[in-house]
């Protein structure tokens, strides 16, 4: 897995955890970290496909 989907994976997961506490205090301003956890989401699986899309990919040195 790319570093950078770590990294994505990472701020989706305390995305997640900062809207229950959001939501468990009654702050609606849980819906903002519910937003960037879908954001952050995609990112993970898009850095994920495109390394499993690189790794098929016949190099152009071979």
């Amino acid at each position: 897995m790319p570093r950078i989907a770590l990294y994505t994976l990472t701020v989706c997961l305390l995305a997640v955890a900062a809207a229950v506490v959001s939501f468990v205090q009654g702050s609606w301003l849980g819906i903002v970290w519910v937003l960037l956890a879908g954001v952050t989401s995609n990112m993970t699986w898009y850095y994920v496909k495109r390394a499993r899309s690189a790794g098929r990919r016949p190099s152009a040195t071979s």
